[in-house]
């Protein structure tokens, strides 16, 4: 996943009155819900965190999306931003979609970060790196936008977002029935963490340098080397 936003959770651009949420209009993005903003003389603003949670509806999210220049993230009533990422990130995100397509043509469909997923149990909505859906398509009710019913999910880690995609995120991918695969792909080092779906829960196996990637469900093949060939990595921490 691309950095998403650690400051404050809502931008407003220009003089003016601070409005709190989606409906703050064109001149506002909502990045996060539930902080403070304050003008400064120039017109900026100044972000300070507030204890004070703000619920915002799953309209407010949708009108907020229309006019924000980044992706945005809900979750029970929350909303985030997701900054750009590194041109390692998107390599590495352009690889795997390519990979996986190859491996998939006339069987499953792969699509960017462009395509919304929604997890209807834990109100969750957002842009994986990639996604697969093996048949047809569901969308949310509650969304036209949003598919329900993803095989595979796939999310290029990054510094800002890799505990929360391997802890909290990959919990709210586990409770999506359709889902067999999530897949990460290391923005360290050749290497793709895969978390499957088993009889009895879930497994976790590392995929490296030299290995491999073999998958059941969606039925993909292809090696760890062609995902990294000619990306330059960040340096390994």
């Amino acid at each position: 996943m691309s950095d998403v936003s650690s400051g404050a959770r809502l931008l407003r651009e220009g003089p003016g009155p601070v409005v709190e949420g989606a409906a703050a209009g064109v001149g506002s993005r909502l990045l996060r819900a539930g902080a403070a903003a304050r003008p400064l003389a120039s017109g900026t603003l100044r972000f300070v965190s507030t204890a004070r949670r703000v619920h915002h509806r799953y309209e407010d999210y949708l009108r907020a999306l229309d006019v924000s220049g980044v992706k945005l993230e809900y979750c029970d009533g929350e909303i985030y931003a997701r900054a750009g990422g590194t041109p390692a990130h998107a390599d590495l995100a352009a690889a795997a979609i390519r990979l996986l397509g190859n491996s998939l043509v006339g069987r499953c469909r792969v699509s960017s970060s462009d395509l919304k997923v929604r997890v209807e149990a834990t109100d969750l909505s957002t842009f994986p790196d990639a996604t697969v859906v093996c048949g047809e398509r569901r969308v949310s009710p509650k969304d036209p936008n949003a598919i329900v019913n993803p095989t595979l999910l796939l999310e290029v880690t990054s510094d800002s977002t890799e505990d929360y995609d391997r802890g909290e995120k990959l919990a709210n991918y586990k409770q999506l029935p359709s889902l067999e695969v999530v897949m990460f792909v290391s923005h360290r080092r050749p290497q793709v963490t895969l978390v499957e779906r088993t009889p009895d829960g879930w497994s976790q196996r590392e995929i490296r340098s030299g290995e491999e990637i073999i998958l059941a469900t969606p039925p993909a093949r292809f090696a760890v080397d062609e995902l990294y060939a000619g990306v330059e990595l960040e340096v390994d921490r």
